[in-house]
């Protein structure tokens, strides 16, 4: 776990505020939309809910003590097995936290409240909260109920066990450091492979007594519901996926996510092995108080330059292959967490360049046209996964926009279709199961591209997503902003959840 010098607490000036603040968040008026409500002070978490709280400690090292509890305790199951199968969970669809489950969430409260930007107080939404107040998604997440915070995991190909689906869980952090063992990037004294590192190597997944590959591509699915992915893969819906998990080893827990379970700041923990209150993204919008700013990351206007919000010193796969080996080159496709990369999406942003873009997805591979025309976000995401694509597959070929390429060493490939439409729809929706397909083609693309590059056999590839998706209920709406604001309470309210008390709206 990464050194802190403790938790960013709650001023004493903003005690009363707090108080105030937490009485109208766990009513039970405000019970159908609030989970539960965090904070940070005197040392110590806390986590409260309208039946019950928790208070706990982190340790030096690095374990928890439960102080106090009252009533039920929001973070007494931190199980991972919970919901683990498609039936299951379309059964229990929306759990109340009396019967969801928070994998670890100590870590995961504590680690938020490390950065100095952290908020008062951090709201978690129930699991069937459909944010009809802010575009209301079909799909959610963000919070740390085990759909949300679950994400699939496979490794497959060189140095990679061939076990096929197993019974485990993982976390997004471990992936950094699994990749760096995979390549054979040396561990530090402190058996780490990156600085400030988190996460831990999956031993479980590898073979390297079969030989190290040379060559590591990543894709990330955006917000891909891991059972969904699974079950369309194991029913030849999403052959390539299958593919991967034929040859080598999926989490059938999935990979838990850190808090906030968002895009962004679950990009940068995979590149770089931290958790988001140690890398610095905390969330697609978040209030800094030591220079007045709103901080927003998470959107087309923002991603090019998203990681200067990064603390000092944070490291990356690509650093860190660039550290053990001269002459590495490495490639960050459509994805803005590309620190260190050689090769990457934003850096033709940056020069003031927009690499070729599609204007229309008419006519493009692998898109589904029955929801190309009616949702703008499909449309977008086809358009800009496309993209990434043309360029993974360039890279790999020898040649991208007239420069030539080296083989990268590591590539990282984002796609954001699964996102958008698991949004629009909901995880178990038609629309969704049409972006793991459209996806599912766009990643065989890449595995072609590879395999003609005479490097498929001495390849690893990890399929992941940056967090999960949960089908939200249309009719449990509502704003908790407003009851905050009819008791006379001036706050922030950023990245919906993040409270930032005392603080004029902007």
């Amino acid at each position: 776990m990464t050194a802190t010098k403790g938790p960013a607490g709650l001023a004493p000036e903003r005690e009363a505020d707090a108080e105030a603040a937490l009485s109208i968040l766990t009513d039970s008026a405000l019970e159908p939309i609030v989970d539960m409500v965090l904070l940070a002070r005197d040392g110590a978490y806390e986590a409260r809910s309208n039946d019950g709280s928790v208070r706990f400690r982190r340790t030096e090292a690095g374990t928890y003590d439960v102080l106090e509890t009252s009533g039920k305790n929001p973070l007494g199951d931190q199980s991972v097995e919970r919901f683990t199968q498609i039936d299951d969970e379309l059964a229990n669809t929306n759990p109340h936290r009396s019967e969801n489950s928070y994998p670890h969430a100590f870590d995961h409260v504590a680690q938020l409240f490390d950065h100095p930007a952290a908020p008062d107080l951090c709201v978690l939404h129930s699991a069937d909260h459909n944010w009809e107040d802010q575009g209301g998604h079909r799909g959610e997440h963000g919070s740390l109920g085990i759909v949300q915070a679950r994400a699939p995991l496979v490794f497959a190909g060189k140095g990679v066990r061939n076990d096929g689906v197993v019974p485990r869980s993982a976390r997004l952090v471990d992936i950094a450091p699994t990749v760096l063992e995979l390549l054979g990037v040396d561990r530090d004294a402190d058996g780490k492979h990156l600085r400030g590192q988190d996460g831990e190597v999956l031993d479980g997944a590898l073979d390297l007594q079969s030989g190290r590959p040379k060559h590591v591509v990543a894709v990330l699915f955006d917000g891909t519901n891991s059972n969904v992915l699974y079950d369309m893969a194991a029913r030849g819906e999403a052959p390539n996926v299958a593919r991967l998990i034929e040859m080598g080893t999926a989490y059938g827990h999935g990979a838990m996510a850190g808090l906030p379970t968002v895009t962004l700041a679950n990009h940068t923990s995979v590149i770089t092995g931290r958790l988001p209150g140690h890398h610095g993204i905390l969330h697609n919008a978040w209030f800094d108080r030591r220079t007045g700013e709103q901080v927003i990351t998470n959107s087309n206007a923002t991603w090019p330059t998203a990681m200067r919000s990064c603390v000092d010193g944070v490291d990356s796969i690509h650093d860190a292959l660039h550290r053990a080996e001269s002459g590495v080159f490495t490639a960050s496709v459509n994805e803005p967490c590309d620190i260190g990369a050689d090769f990457s999406t934003f850096h033709f942003f940056r020069r003031g360049e927009v690499p070729p873009i599609p204007d229309s997805p008419d006519g493009l591979p692998h898109t589904t046209e029955r929801f190309v025309r009616p949702s703008k976000d499909y449309s977008w995401s086809s358009i800009v996964d496309h993209m990434g694509t043309e360029q993974a597959v360039g890279i790999w070929s020898g040649s991208y926009r007239d420069e030539t390429y080296p083989l990268p060493r590591f590539m990282f490939c984002n796609f954001t279709l699964t996102d958008s439409a698991m949004h629009e729809g909901g995880p178990h929706s038609e629309v969704a199961a049409a972006s793991v397909r459209d996806s599912d083609g766009r990643l065989g693309e890449i595995l072609t591209a590879v395999e003609r590059a005479g490097a498929f056999d001495d390849t690893a590839f990890v399929l992941l997503a940056d967090h999960g998706m949960e089908e939200t209920d249309p009719a449990v709406t509502g704003d908790w902003d407003v009851a905050l604001r009819d008791a006379g309470l001036t706050f922030r309210d950023e990245g919906y959840g993040f409270l930032y008390l005392g603080e004029t709206p902007g």
